[in-house]
C-alpha cells in the first residue's frame, strides 16, 4: 500500500513534533521513524497500527492548531504514523469545514451568518470585516492585515446575536468565541493582555425563583471549575443511588419516566440503554453527542458551560447501567469554553476517583474522553459521529444495523445528547412515576427551549411540556419593539415555520406533530414583520446544500434542487408557473424524505414547505405584505 501522496516536501520539524504531541515519537522507520538496518529484517504495524485510526482527527487538529493548515507533507507523515492510505486521509482532513488544506494565516475568523445572527445584523457585521480585513476569505498576504475571515453557519451562540470564532495558530494556539461579536474585537483578542472572563449564559429564568428549573437550577449556582461546588449542590449522589438501584433498576426507572431522546427523533432512551446492556457481544462503549448545530441552538453549550460534571455524571450513570468501560463526549469544534471547561472536569472527576479503574470504590470502571469535532453538521446523527470518532468522513451508515448491535468500533454503543443525559439524574431524583407526572402524557418532563430572534429577552428557558408559545414568548418580554409577529421558526433549520394562529398549540411531541410541525432540537427562532423571509429561506437552502455529506443522491441533488427552485420562485422567474414549482417542492421533499439515508435529506426542504404554506413567500419574489 502506498501511504505517500508525493509530496515535494516533507513535514517540518514543527508539523512532525504536533504529531507527535498525539501519537508519541516514532519508533521505527515502519511509523515514519528514522529507518535502521532493522527495518529491513522486520515488519511492524498490522493490526495494531491500525487501531489507531480513531487518533486521526485530533492529529490533524493538532498539526493545524500549530501551522494553520494541513499540508501534503504533513498529511504525508500522518498516513506513515497511522498506516491510513493517502486518499482516505485527504477524504477526512477536506471533509471538515474547519480543517484547512491551503496555506492559511494563522488567524481566521469564522463570522456566522446563519438564522438567529442573521436576525441580528450579522450582514452589518460582515460588511465591517470587509472593509477591516477585505474580502471573504483573501489570504494575508493580500490584505496585509495577517487576519482572513470567513462566513460560518450557527456557531451556537444564537442568545447573543452576531458570533464570531476566532481560531489562531501557533506554538500556543488558540479558539475564542465571541458574542456579541463586534470587528474591532478582532485584534485585541488575538494577543490578549490577560484572559478575559467569559460572558455568563443568558438563562432569564435563574433571576427569579428556581423551584420549577430541574435542568438548569444549578446554573449560575456551582462554579463550573470547582468539583467541590459541584458536590456541595448535591453532586454525584444521584451515580451513588444508581449503583445502589443497579442497571436493571435505573433502567425501570427511566421507563417509568417515559423519558424520550430531546435530539429530535424523541425515542426512549430506555430501549436503547436495555438494548445495549443485554447484548453479550463485549466491549460496550458509550457515547454522548454534544455536537449540537442545529441553527438555532445553543441548550447543551449552556449546560455544557455552567454544569459540566453534571453531564460526567450522567454519562458515567449511563456507563455503568450499560456495561461500558468506555464514554465518549464528541463536541463540536465551534464551542472551546464548553470544552475546555469539560477537559478539566473530566481531569479533576479522574483524579478524585470519580472516573478511572474503580469508580467511587464501587467496583466498576468507567473513564471518559472528550473528542473534537472540526465543523461537519451531519456529525450530529449518531452513525456519522460514529464514524467520525474513528477517524472517517462523518458520512452516515445506513441502518439497520444500528448502533446498539454495531456502533463504535463495531461494538454495541448507546448514544444520546446533552439533555437527554442530563434528564436521568432528575429521573432518578425524584423517581420515575413522579417524572412521568410532569408535563403530558406522550410528553413527560421538562424541555429547554432555546429562544432568539425578535424577542425582548433572549436566552434559554425550561418549562413543562405543554407550554404554549405565546406563554413563552410573553414571559420573554414579547416580540421585540412590540412590532407584529410575522412567524416562528420551530426546531431550527430542519424544522417549520409557524404562523401566529399555532401561538396557543401546546408544546409536546404530540400537539406539534397535529399541526405538521417539529420541537427537533428546542429552537424557537422568533421573527417580527421586518425580517427579510427571502434572505432567510435563500440561506437555509444553502445551509442544506453546503451541510449534505453528498453520500446518497437524493440529498445530495435534492439540496441543490430545492436552492435553485427557491431561487427562481424568489426572483420571480419560475419555470411555467409558481403552482408547478411548489409541485416541485412537493416531489423533491417526497423523494428526499422517502430515500436518504440520514434525517439531514429527509428534513431539509421542510422549512421551504412550511414557508410556502404559510404564505410567507409568493411566486413572483415579493413577500405577502
Amino acid at each position: 500500500m502506498d501511504l505517500r501522496l508525493g509530496a515535494a516536501a516533507q513535514a517540518t520539524d514543527e508539523e512532525q513534533a504536533a504529531v507527535a504531541s498525539v501519537l508519541g515519537p516514532p519508533e521505527t522507520g515502519w511509523d515514519g521513524g528514522q529507518r535502521t538496518a532493522a527495518d529491513g529484517h522486520a515488519a511492524y504495524g498490522g493490526h495494531a497500527a491500525r487501531a489507531r485510526r480513531h487518533l486521526l482527527l485530533p492529529v490533524l487538529h493538532a498539526v493545524q492548531e500549530r501551522i494553520g493548515w494541513i499540508s501534503p507533507g504533513a498529511l504525508d507523515h500522518v498516513c506513515a504514523r497511522l498506516t491510513i492510505p493517502p486518499a482516505e486521509a485527504y477524504g477526512v482532513a477536506s471533509f471538515y469545514a474547519l480543517f484547512r488544506t491551503t496555506p492559511s494565516p494563522a488567524a481566521v475568523v469564522h463570522v456566522c451568518d446563519d438564522l438567529a445572527c442573521r436576525v441580528n445584523g450579522a450582514e452589518r457585521v460582515c460588511e465591517e470585516m470587509e472593509r477591516r480585513f477585505g474580502a471573504e476569505g483573501a489570504a494575508a498576504q493580500s490584505n496585509g492585515a495577517g487576519v482572513t475571515w470567513q462566513r460560518s453557519p450557527c456557531l451556537g451562540q444564537c442568545d447573543r446575536g452576531s458570533a464570531a470564532m476566532i481560531q489562531h495558530a501557533g506554538a500556543e494556539p488558540a479558539r475564542a468565541g465571541l458574542a456579541p461579536f463586534d470587528p474591532a474585537q478582532v485584534r485585541p483578542a488575538l494577543a490578549p493582555t490577560e484572559p478575559g472572563e467569559p460572558a455568563a449564559p443568558l438563562v432569564p429564568q435563574t433571576a427569579g425563583d428556581r423551584s420549577p428549573l430541574r435542568l438548569l437550577r444549578r446554573v449560575g449556582q456551582v462554579d463550573p471549575g470547582s468539583l467541590d461546588s459541584y458536590r456541595a449542590e448535591g453532586g454525584y449522589e444521584m451515580l451513588r443511588r444508581a449503583v445502589a438501584a443497579g442497571p436493571q433498576g435505573v433502567i425501570r426507572e427511566l421507563k417509568d419516566a417515559k423519558l424520550l431522546g430531546r435530539g429530535g427523533a424523541a425515542f426512549p432512551i430506555s430501549i436503547k440503554w436495555e438494548a445495549v446492556a443485554t447484548n453479550p457481544v463485549r466491549p460496550h462503549y458509550v457515547v454522548c453527542n454534544a455536537d449540537e448545530s442545529e441553527p438555532g441552538t445553543f441548550k447543551d453549550r449552556v449546560l455544557m458551560e455552567a454544569d459540566p460534571y453534571a453531564l460526567l455524571e450522567a454519562l458515567t450513570i449511563m456507563g455503568y447501567c450499560c456495561g461500558a468501560e468506555q464514554g465518549y463526549i464528541y463536541i463540536r469544534g465551534e464551542y472551546p469554553l464548553a470544552e475546555s471547561r469539560l477537559v478539566h472536569a473530566v481531569g479533576q472527576a479522574r483524579a478524585r476517583g470519580f472516573l478511572g479503574p474503580d469508580v467511587m470504590g464501587e467496583g466498576f470502571a468507567f473513564d471518559i474522553e472528550v473528542r473534537r469535532g472540526a465543523g461537519a453538521y451531519i456529525a450530529g446523527e449518531e452513525t456519522a459521529l460514529i464514524n467520525s470518532i474513528e477517524g472517517k468522513r462523518a458520512e452516515p451508515r445506513n441502518k439497520p444495523p444500528f448502533p446498539a448491535q454495531v456502533g463504535l468500533f463495531n461494538k454495541p454503543t448507546a448514544i444520546n445528547n446533552v439533555e437527554t443525559l442530563l434528564c436521568v439524574p432528575e429521573i432518578l431524583r425524584i423517581g420515575g412515576p413522579a417524572f412521568a407526572r410532569i408535563g403530558t402524557e406522550g410528553s413527560t418532563g421538562t424541555r429547554l427551549f432555546c429562544l432568539s430572534g425578535c424577542v425582548e429577552r433572549p436566552g434559554l428557558y425550561e418549562y413543562e411540556f405543554g407550554v404554549t408559545l405565546r406563554q413563552m414568548i410573553d414571559a420573554a418580554g414579547g416580540v421585540r419593539g412590540g412590532r407584529p409577529l410575522r412567524a416562528v421558526l420551530l426546531g431550527g433549520a430542519a424544522g417549520s415555520f409557524v404562523g401566529a394562529d399555532a401561538l396557543d398549540t401546546p408544546l409536546t411531541f404530540e400537539g406539534v406533530r397535529a399541526i405538521g410541525a417539529t420541537l427537533g432540537s428546542g429552537v424557537v427562532l422568533v421573527l417580527d414583520d421586518g425580517v427579510d423571509m427571502t434572505d432567510l429561506l435563500r440561506r437555509i437552502a444553502r445551509f442544506f446544500r453546503d451541510e449534505s455529506c453528498g453520500q446518497c443522491v437524493p440529498c445530495r441533488l435534492g439540496t441543490v434542487r430545492q436552492e435553485e427552485l427557491l431561487g427562481r420562485l424568489l426572483r420571480g422567474t419560475p419555470i411555467g408557473s409558481a403552482e408547478q414549482e411548489v409541485a416541485l417542492l412537493d416531489d423533491i421533499a417526497m423523494v428526499a424524505r422517502d430515500a436518504s439515508i440520514c434525517g439531514l435529506g429527509q428534513t431539509a426542504v421542510g422549512a421551504a414547505q412550511s414557508a410556502v404554506r404559510l404564505g410567507l413567500i409568493g411566486g413572483n419574489g415579493e413577500e405577502p405584505a
